[in-house]
Formats: structure tokens, sequence, C-alpha cells
């Protein structure tokens, strides 16, 4: 998946297509052998399951890039699922990154890591709605401080306090590290020649910005490894 790309040379895309044929026989018939040894119990385990689902998901992702036309399915067709077919075919090939996940099936350190996680499933949760709940907060006090600043070094159309919406999505870009200080700059802008309703913000940005990156940069971040870290 990570050799293709825009502009691939003809070699390229038939070297891949052939190694997505091969792959997608060597699961078959391991899956077949499976089935054929250990019957119904073949699906009394986890990862049997698992790897019958990716053998699925490479049988239809190979079918319907068989079925397909080769423009990627834009010609006229009076099947209606040939018709959704290119989009349903590009999340078919998604699936394939599934296969990856077969090596934790035979590593013990990989399966106790993703059982670790599993166990801090509902943990996570409450941390991430904890998250969710710090984002709403801030994005509704960005609104009504910054709502006015329109224009800046990084703040524009698209990067803006103007509504819950477009404020959510500034402190999402923001908590990843993001300009985040230059945003600061914007929004405190309350010298003699700011512009009322473009460039005017508040005095008290530095703390609304320094508040937000302590707290989910840095407390949100460190508990959500704590919260794995406990499990593990």
């Amino acid at each position: 998946m990570a050799f293709d790309h825009d502009g691939s040379s003809p070699g390229t895309i038939l070297f891949l297509e052939i190694s997505n044929y091969f792959f997608t026989a060597i699961f078959f018939i391991e899956a077949c052998v499976k089935l054929y040894v250990f019957r119904m119990a073949y699906f009394k385990t986890g990862w049997h399951k698992f790897d019958f689902f990716v053998v699925t998901s490479s049988l239809i992702d190979l079918a319907m890039s068989l079925a397909l036309p080769k423009d990627d399915g834009q010609e006229e067709s009076g099947s209606q699922i040939l018709a959704v077919g290119p989009q349903l075919a590009r999340v078919m090939r998604v699936m394939r990154v599934t296969r990856v996940l077969r090596l934790a099936g035979t590593n013990k350190e990989l399966q106790s890591l993703l059982k670790t996680i599993v166990m801090s499933v509902d943990s996570l949760f409450n941390v991430f709605i904890l998250l969710m709940l710090i984002f709403f907060i801030m994005a509704v006090l960005g609104n009504t401080m910054f709502s006015q600043v329109t224009e800046g070094n990084v703040i524009d159309d698209y990067k803006n306090f103007a509504n819950f919406h477009q404020s959510f999505s500034l402190l999402f870009s923001i908590s990843t590290g993001e300009d985040w200080n230059r945003i600061m700059y914007d929004t405190m802008n309350v010298g003699p020649g700011c512009i009322p309703g473009k460039t005017c913000g508040s005095p008290i940005a530095p703390v609304f910005f320094l508040s937000f990156i302590m707290i989910v940069s840095n407390i949100m971040l460190n508990l959500f490894i704590l919260v794995i870290l406990q499990q593990f």
C-alpha cells in the first residue's frame, strides 16, 4: 500500500497487483487448511475470526477489482452495485492494512500490548469524554473572547473563532502544537493599530492559550499514557 502513489509506473502497478493476488492466495489457502483441520472449532478463537475477516475482505476486494472497469468504474452500468463500486472498492483496499495485524497473532509481546489496550478501553473512553468536555468549554470561551478577530498572520477565513464549530476545529489543530503561539499573538493584539472587528483581540489571550496547551498537551496526554501503564 505504501508503494502506491499518483503517477506510478506501469511496472509498479503490475507488481502491486501481482503481490496482492499472491498474498490473497496465501491467506485463502491458509484459511481453507485451518477450516479443514479445526472444523467449527476454527471460529472459537478470536485470532481465527480475525484471519477469516481479513481473508473475506481480501476476496471481496479482489472480486471488485476484477469486476470493475479499468477506468475505476466510470463507465455506465446497469448494475447498482457497480454504480457505487469505485467508492466501495477504495474502502475495501484500505482493509488490506489489517493484514499487518495478523503478525500479532504469533507474537506474544504484541498480544500482551493489544490485550492491555483492550483492557484500557473503558478508562480511555472516560478520559476521552473528559478531554472533549475541556475542548467544549475552551471552544465556547474562545468564541466568546476572540470571535471579532477575523484577520492575522495565521487567523483567516478557515482558522478563526467566529463560531463554535470553527473554534473547536482550531483548538483541535492547536492541540497538535501547530502555530498555537502565532494564533495567540493574533488574538492578543490590543494596540492602537488594531482594527475593531478584524484584528483587535483580548489582553488575556496568553492565559487562555497557555492554559489550554498545559491542560491538553501535557496533563491529558500523560493521563492517557498513565491509564495504559496502569493496566499494563
